[in-house]
């Protein structure tokens, strides 16, 4: 909820506009996203924002065809302003409304930059609030693989960059930092941690940990602002982005291995870490399946991978109603594969 965007997307696929205005300098100065900052923020640009796509796209609302709208999962208060905003819209042009779960939306993003998507597929959605994998058997139809059982991927990232005093979002710096630093020389012990369920759940608590008890056992201080790293914190940046990345791939490989998808999708802001798009490219190669993953301003929070996910509901005639709330804990699927 770091974002406030909309989009015209026009068929599905092709987008006409898609303003983003984030909102991260100003939670950088918290360390992280305040709830009550966020939804204030959403509410202060959200008319700016709508105006700016329709205009980038030099269209009106009146040539809208429906309105797409995340009503979950996220912070609700955030959730709200978007939802009540898109409600609004609908009812005063008559215009049909289409709730979207965020993560779908991000399954979506995929479809601007790729090709049409294989199926079966396997989906691995990676970022700040969410990581998680899905078996998707046909089009729009998800049965989940595995999701974290602590930490997303992402909320990992951002707490070890602040504790190593790198800033906020954590993601982009120690993606940035990684290159420069040696994993052997800040070994973590840590191992890919096994569900004794056989569950492809991931868990980042114990990596966590370990980054936290190697800076206290070598004393290693943070970055004061203004200052560059040293060495050894860009050592421990390259060793937690490896074993992140070796968590995030051990999952998806075994779920290719059992599954057999025909495409492998990797989305969310997350999929944006060079790394990690290097090792599923490297998957892709070696099982012989195709790869689609979004362009890096489609991997963050955006308004066209909505649009997307609600094109074929709107074909389908599917409408939602203007009493539809707002769901901080909407799962995409309950059943697992």
């Amino acid at each position: 909820m770091r974002r406030t965007a909309a989009a015209i997307v026009e068929g599905g696929r092709r987008i006409r506009s898609n303003v983003i205005a984030s909102l991260v300098s100003t939670h950088a100065l918290y360390g992280g996203v305040v709830p009550e900052i966020a939804s204030r923020e959403h509410l202060e640009r959200i008319g700016e924002i709508v105006d700016r796509a329709l205009a980038d796209a030099s269209i009106g609302l009146d040539e809208v065809d429906g309105i797409a709208v995340t009503y979950g999962p996220g912070l609700v208060g955030a959730l709200l302003v978007g939802l009540s905003y898109a409600k609004s819209l609908a009812y005063a042009k008559r215009l049909p409304l289409i709730g979207i779960n965020h993560i779908e939306g991000h399954v979506f993003s995929v479809v601007f930059d790729n090709e049409s998507i294989a199926y079966p597929a396997v989906a691995l959605i990676v970022s700040g609030g969410h990581t998680s994998l899905f078996l998707i058997p046909e089009p729009e139809r998800y049965l989940l693989l595995g999701r974290t059982r602590d930490d997303a991927a992402g909320e990992a990232y951002d707490k070890v960059a602040k504790l190593l005093g790198l800033g906020y979002p954590g993601g982009p710096v120690i993606d940035r930092l990684a290159p420069t630093g040696d994993p052997s020389r800040a070994p973590l012990v840590f191992t890919v941690p096994q569900m004794r369920d056989d569950t492809l759940d991931f868990s980042f608590s114990g990596l966590k940990t370990a980054v936290l008890r190697f800076v206290r056992e070598n004393s290693i201080e943070p970055v004061a602002e203004g200052s560059s790293p040293s060495q050894i914190v860009r050592d421990v940046a390259a060793s937690f982005q490896q074993q992140a990345v070796r968590v995030l791939h051990a999952r998806l490989r075994a779920a290719v291995r059992l599954h057999g998808p025909r495409t492998i999708l990797l989305a969310g802001g997350v999929a944006c870490n060079t790394a990690l798009r290097d090792a599923v490219d490297e998957l892709g190669r070696v099982s012989r399946v195709p790869v689609f993953k979004p362009s890096p301003i489609l991997t963050t929070d955006n308004a066209a991978m909505i649009a997307a996910a609600g094109y074929p509901k709107l074909l389908r005639g599917e409408r939602s109603s203007l009493s539809l709330n707002a769901d901080p804990t909407l799962r995409l699927t309950g059943v697992r594969a």
